[in-house]
């Protein structure tokens, strides 16, 4: 839907849609358009956020196979995809024992095979963070400009907070998401702001476009949003509609005016509250 009811915008600045990854159209996030994607695909059947949601890891790779092409043909020339991901262990079923699944391998073979190049490995380790970036690993940025590249002046990087936090090491010491009570994201596996507003900032300019096809609360939109670039999110789960929505500002009361669309494709799904009971019935297990 179009706020108030009126018909889509021609070029908003936001924009949700809520369907499968898989069946996403050039009409709604064309070739090349992207110039950052900054996501986190659901953790293979992760016990405690996305209990038996595949039937199995073949499922979950084609999955991962079908992202990775979409990530090629909707990113611009020499642009970034950073995944949030890790390895995952999985109680296999009718048995005590534990299988751990390489998500990191797998993911960066698939991108390999889909034919896109390999920048850098990304590992955060929670509660602190780690990551490297290129180039600007273990040296001062001494050129404050994404991709260093020289654009206007509203895109300019903080340098003093890039050195004193850290930005140009390979350790990155971000606190992740804590799970407290009443917060919007309660319930879901969300990534700390601190991730996307980083590779934002490094690798975007202002007015450049913001990708991520694993929408969940709406973390990479929000930061993309306050850091003025555009966004546009995939989700395929519908229940997660209001959370987003809540999060970006774009409730009734604290709307302001801005053009965004909000949209349902085909393989959209309701699926937050059959894992929050499965989730639930895991901790019951587990105590």
């Amino acid at each position: 839907m179009s706020p108030q009811g009126e018909h889509a915008p021609k070029n908003p600045g936001l924009r949700v849609f809520f369907g499968d990854l898989r069946k996403m159209t050039s009409g709604e996030v064309a070739d090349g358009e992207v110039s950052l994607i900054v996501t986190s695909p659901p953790y293979f059947n992760a016990p405690f956020d996305y209990p038996d949601l595949f039937p199995n890891y073949d499922d979950y790779l084609r999955l991962i196979r079908s992202f990775a092409s979409q990530s090629k043909r909707v990113l611009g020339a020499g642009r970034i995809c950073a995944v949030v991901t890790d390895d995952m262990l999985v109680k296999e079923s009718n048995s005590s024992r534990g299988r751990k699944f390489p998500l990191v391998a797998d993911t960066t073979r698939i991108f390999l095979e889909e034919g896109l190049l390999y920048r850098d490995k990304i590992t955060w380790v929670k509660p602190a963070g780690y990551t490297r970036i290129s180039r600007r690993s273990g040296v001062v940025l001494q050129h404050p400009y994404p991709m260093y590249f020289y654009p206007v002046e509203s895109s300019k990087i903080d340098t003093y907070r890039l050195n004193d936090e850290g930005w140009n090491l390979t350790v990155w010491n971000i606190t992740n998401v804590l799970p407290m009570a009443g917060r919007i994201e309660e319930g879901i596996a969300a990534f700390p702001e601190e991730i996307p507003r980083r590779l934002i900032k490094l690798f975007t300019l202002v007015g450049e476009t913001v990708l991520d096809p694993f929408l969940g609360s709406g973390t990479t939109l929000k930061v993309a949003r306050e850091l003025g670039r555009k966004g546009i999110g995939y989700e395929v789960d519908l229940e997660l509609k209001d959370v987003i929505k809540k999060k970006l500002g774009l409730d009734y009361d604290r709307w302001t005016g801005e053009e965004f669309v909000i949209e349902e494709r085909e393989g959209a799904r309701r699926l937050r509250k059959s894992l929050q009971t499965k989730v639930q019935q895991q901790r019951s297990v587990a105590k």
